[in-house]
């Protein structure tokens, strides 16, 4: 692995120039209001994927399948949103991206009505697949709230903008499990997220600013330009393999919590275990702290201490076997405050690198980071079907230990004195 800086624990670099991003920025960076919205925008684009996961029985039964069958609804919306990622999230660099983002909430509103009136399980998981292609605005989202803030603000901007997304991967399982419990129907859920992006179309049309892109590119050589970045960023690729190891982590301990929950001594039921993700909810909120330590340059200090909380969380949930719920839930949210943080401050070092690129290096992490999360689900589901929850944890802290033995080699070569 090559030495490369991580950022610094000194002063941030300074912005670009007038061909980056400096020159679209509104004179007094972004306001607060404007993060919000951007931020619940961003939450509830990327919570189009997750809306399925609570409803997969029902649906099984609807279409009088196994499970086997139902979970391609959520296996297609993984893979649509991975290709999302690689083929439209780059065009935010070269295209106005106010129109491309409300273009992309239209068609997901789209694919969401028509997976409410789906009449076969094939259709469905088609339909999916097809939707979760433009789900994919929450990337999107976040690359322009750090172009539009003042360099000083950008990590306390970029922080609350993932907790937003983070916390609409948390909620959407207990949003959708209530209200499919309520209305009687896993139909009225793709119903609502449908109406929803309608409304969400209509808002970030009226409040997103109309600006033009810094530099103009052919789609193919956009793409191109993609893989020229991540060759030319050895901190691009470096923080991308962090970001790939800590959500697969994070995706181990949640792919599995529902066995551990359903189980004695918990027993609980199918509203309790949703509501166990509130707990996440918390620490992703709790994250947002690492965006002042980002902007005042102390990102070195930050990641270590999210590293290291992502494996104390480890040790936590491992305690009895995870039949302590007070270690249970301490780990939860230690587990949630290190993931989310570690994001928070991948994304501020990273968008120091090219601001006329951020789309696209937003594009290269978030994709290694849904791949580490889909990596993470398989590892769950293998390890907790052949060791139960002491695999589980062995899984989860073995990446989590492997995240802060790579970071540790590095900070050892970044400060070893060049021959």
């Amino acid at each position: 692995m090559a030495a490369v800086s991580s950022g610094g624990d000194g002063a941030a670099p300074a912005e670009a120039g007038p061909a980056g991003p400096g020159a679209l920025r509104p004179a007094g960076g972004l306001p607060d209001r404007l993060v919000t919205v951007f931020a619940v925008a961003a939450g509830l684009a990327v919570a189009n994927i997750y809306y399925a996961h609570p409803l997969l029985t029902s649906i099984a039964s609807a279409f009088g399948v196994g499970s086997t069958a139902a979970s391609l609804v959520v296996t297609a919306s993984t893979a649509g949103y991975t290709v999302g990622l690689a083929l439209l999230v780059p065009l935010g660099d070269t295209v106005n991206r106010r129109r491309l983002l409300v273009a992309m909430l239209l068609v997901t509103a789209l694919g969401q009505a028509a997976s409410a009136a789906a009449p076969s399980v094939a259709a469905l998981v088609v339909l999916s697949g097809l939707m979760a292609v433009s789900a994919v605005g929450a990337p999107l989202l976040v690359a322009l709230a750090a172009a539009l803030a003042r360099p000083e603000q950008r990590g306390r901007v970029t922080g609350r903008m993932l907790s937003g997304v983070l916390l609409g991967v948390l909620l959407a399982r207990t949003g959708a499990g209530l209200l499919a419990e309520w209305t009687g129907t896993w139909r009225s859920v793709f119903a609502v997220a449908a109406v929803g992006m309608l409304v969400l179309a209509a808002l970030l049309w009226r409040l997103l600013p109309d600006l033009e892109p810094a530099e103009r590119l052919g789609y193919f050589t956009l793409l191109r330009s993609v893989a020229s970045v991540v060759g030319q960023e050895p901190l691009l690729r470096l923080r991308c393999l962090y970001g790939f190891l800590t959500f697969a982590s994070f995706s181990v301990f949640w792919t599995s919590a529902a066995f551990l929950l359903a189980e004695p001594p918990y027993a609980y039921g199918e509203a309790l275990i949703g509501a166990f993700g509130l707990l996440g909810a918390a620490g992703a909120l709790a994250a947002r702290a690492m965006g002042p330590l980002v902007d005042r340059g102390r990102d070195r200090l930050a990641s270590t201490l999210l590293y290291v909380a992502n494996l104390a969380a480890w040790g936590l949930l491992a305690l009895d076997g995870g039949r302590l719920l007070v270690c249970l839930v301490l780990g939860v949210l230690l587990l949630d405050f290190g993931v989310q943080g570690a994001q928070v401050t991948n994304l501020g070092v990273l968008y120091r690198l090219r601001p006329e690129a951020r789309s696209r290096i937003t594009m290269a992490y978030m994709t290694a980071y849904f791949l580490g999360g889909a990596a993470g689900s398989a590892l769950s589901g293998v390890v907790h079907s052949a060791a139960g929850w002491a695999g589980v944890c062995a899984a989860g802290g073995g990446l989590a230990a492997l995240v802060l033995l790579l970071w540790g080699v590095e900070q050892a070569r970044a400060r070893t004195p060049r021959p």
